[in-house]
C-alpha cells in the first residue's frame, strides 16, 4: 500500500492498536479469512473483487468488529489504496498506453532485443528493473515496465516469465534492500543507521538476491507458470505492418520519458537525506515534483508532448489513446482496491499487534529477530512499508545498543523480511497476476516464491556479512 512519505516520521513511537478481541480469536479469523478468499476464487470461480470484499468483512466480523467498524475499516482502506496505488496504476497505464502506441516502447524493445541474446535478456530486464525500481514504490515501477515486459517477450520468443521474473525481482529488491528507496530510508531514520553504510551493505545483498530470484529463478518459473504473452499494449509492428517508415520517438526520447519519474523521485529522496530540515522554496519544489502521482502526471504530460510528437501523433490520437488505455485495467483497480481494504482490517483488528508481541518474547538473535517480526507483519496485513515501520519501531531500543555496522545489517534484515510471501492482502500480488494473466495458483508459483527468494536469500546475505563485519 502507497504511503505518503517524508524522511523524519514519529517512528520510536506509533500509535498503538488495541485488538478487538482475544489472540486466538484473531488467528482463527485471519486464517479462515485466508482459505475462503482462495477457496472463493479457485474452486467457485468468484471474482477476486468481490473474494477479497466478503473475506475482509469476514475477517473482521469474526475477529471480534463491530459490523459498522468493520464497515468503517473496509471503506476506508478501500479508499486509502484507491487514493494511492489506484490513481498511480490509472496515470501508469496512460503513459504505458501512449508508450506503446507513439512507437516509443517498441524503440526501446527493439534497442534492447537488438544489444542483448534471447540468452542475456532476463540479466538484462533484471538490471532494468533495478535500475526502475531503485527510488520507487513496486506498483509504479510495475505499471511502468509492464508494456516493456510484454512487447520484449512478445518480439523476442522467449517465455513470457524469463521476462517477467528478472524485472520483478530487480524491482522487489530495490523496494526492501536499497536506498534511497523509501522504505530502506524509513528504517534508517527509525534506527538511527548510517546511510553510506546501509547503502553499500544493501547493493552487496541485492546484486546475488537478484541474480538468484531473478534470472536463475526465471526457468523454473516459465516450467511452472507457462503462459502466453497477454493481448496488450499491440502495436503496428505486432500487427505484420511495415514500420520502417512510420515516425517513432528516437531511443533517447522514449528512454527519457521512462527515466523522468525515477529521477524526479530520486530528487525528492537524496534532498530528504541530504536537507531534511531545509524550507527554502527548491526543496519545496522537489518535494512536490518527487511525489509518485505528480511524478507520473509530469511524465504523462511529458509523454504527451515528446513521444507524441515523436511518433507523429495529433491530439484525435493523443486522446483516443489515452481513453482508450483505462478500461481494460477497471477490474485490477476493483482488485488493488479490495486486496487494500482487506489489509486494512486485518491491520486494524490488531492482528500485527499480537503475532509482533509473540515474536519479542523468543529471545533470538537480534538480526534474525528484526527479519522474522518484518515477515510476519507482512503476512498479516500484506504491507511492506508497515511491516518495515512495525519492526524498526520495535527494534529501536535494541539499536541503540549494537555498533554502526550491526545497525546497519538490521535494517537489511528488516527490509528483507518486509517483502517476504506476498499473497492474497497484499495490493502487489493482484496487479501481478491480472497484469501476466497467471492463474492465482501460477502467481503463488511464480511471484509469491519470488518474493519469499528475496526475502531468504537477503536474509543469508545479511548474516554473511555479519561474520565479517
Amino acid at each position: 500500500m502507497m504511503v505518503p512519505f517524508t524522511l523524519r516520521l514519529p517512528m520510536a513511537d506509533p500509535a498503538p492498536i488495541v485488538p478487538v478481541g482475544s489472540d486466538a480469536q484473531l488467528i482463527t479469523a485471519a486464517v479462515i479469512g485466508f482459505a475462503v478468499i482462495i477457496l472463493l476464487i479457485t474452486w467457485l470461480k468468484v471474482h477476486p473483487f468481490l473474494a477479497l470484499t466478503i473475506g475482509a468483512l469476514g475477517v473482521g466480523i469474526g475477529a471480534g468488529m463491530a459490523t459498522d467498524k468493520a464497515l468503517a475499516s473496509f471503506s476506508a482502506g478501500f479508499g486509502a489504496t484507491m487514493g494511492g496505488v489506484g490513481v498511480l496504476i490509472a496515470l501508469g497505464a496512460m503513459f504505458g498506453k501512449l508508450l506503446a502506441d507513439s512507437g516509443g516502447a517498441d524503440r526501446i524493445v527493439d534497442t534492447l532485443i537488438a544489444r542483448s541474446s534471447p540468452r542475456m535478456l532476463p540479466w538484462t530486464m533484471g538490471v532494468v528493473g533495478a535500475v526502475i525500481g531503485l527510488p520507487m514504490f513496486f506498483e509504479i515501477g510495475l505499471v511502468l515496465l509492464i508494456p516493456v515486459i510484454i512487447l520484449v517477450a512478445r518480439r523476442s520468443g522467449v517465455s513470457l516469465m524469463k521476462i517477467a521474473i528478472p524485472t520483478l525481482a530487480g524491482l522487489s529488491a530495490m523496494h526492501g534492500l536499497v536506498p534511497p528507496h523509501p522504505g530502506p530510508l524509513l528504517a534508517i531514520d527509525a534506527l538511527g543507521a548510517n546511510l553510506g553504510l546501509t547503502l553499500a551493505f544493501g547493493v552487496i545483498v541485492a546484486i546475488p538476491t537478484i541474480i538468484i530470484a531473478g534470472p536463475l529463478f526465471s526457468g523454473f518459473a516459465a516450467k511452472w507458470a507457462p503462459v502466453g504473452v497477454p493481448d496488450m499494449f499491440v502495436t503496428a509492428e505486432d500487427l505484420g505492418e511495415d514500420v520502417t517508415r512510420r515516425p517513432r520517438p528516437s531511443f533517447g526520447a522514449a528512454l527519457a520519458s521512462v527515466l523522468l519519474p525515477v529521477l524526479l523521485m530520486m530528487a525528492k529522496a537524496l534532498v530528504a537525506v541530504f536537507a531534511p530540515e531545509s524550507t527554502d522554496a527548491w526543496k519545496l519544489v522537489i518535494d512536490f515534483i518527487g511525489t509518485p502521482a505528480i511524478a507520473l502526471l509530469i511524465t504523462l504530460i511529458f509523454g504527451i508532448f515528446v513521444l507524441g510528437a515523436g511518433g507523429a501523433m495529433n491530439r484525435k490520437t493523443v486522446a483516443e489513446s489515452l481513453e482508450s488505455s483505462l478500461p481494460p485495467i477497471a477490474g485490477i483497480l476493483l482488485i488493488v482496491g479490495a486486496g487494500g481494504a482487506f489489509k486494512q482490517v486485518l491491520i486494524d483488528t490488531g492482528i500485527g499487534e499480537v503475532i509482533t508481541r509473540a515474536v519479542l518474547d523468543s529471545g533470538i538473535s537480534v538480526l534474525l529477530l528484526g527479519w522474522i517480526v518484518a515477515v510476519l507483519v507482512r503476512i498479516a496485513t500484506g504491507s511492506a512499508t508497515i511491516a518495515t515501520i512495525t519492526a524498526a519501531g520495535l527494534m529501536t531500543s535494541v539499536a541503540s545498543t549494537l555498533p554502526g555496522p550491526e545497525v546497519a545489517l538490521l535494517v537489511l534484515a528488516i527490509g528483507s523480511g518486509s517483502v517476504f510471501l506476498s499473497h492474497v492482502n497484499d495490493a502487489g500480488f493482484w496487479l501481478v497476476k491480472q497484469y501476466l494473466g497467471t492463474s492465482l495458483p501460477q502467481t503463488f508459483k511464480t511471484w509469491t516464491v519470488l518474493e519469499c527468494l528475496i526475502s531468504v536469500v537477503g536474509l543469508v546475505g545479511v548474516l554473511l556479512l555479519d561474520l565479517v563485519v
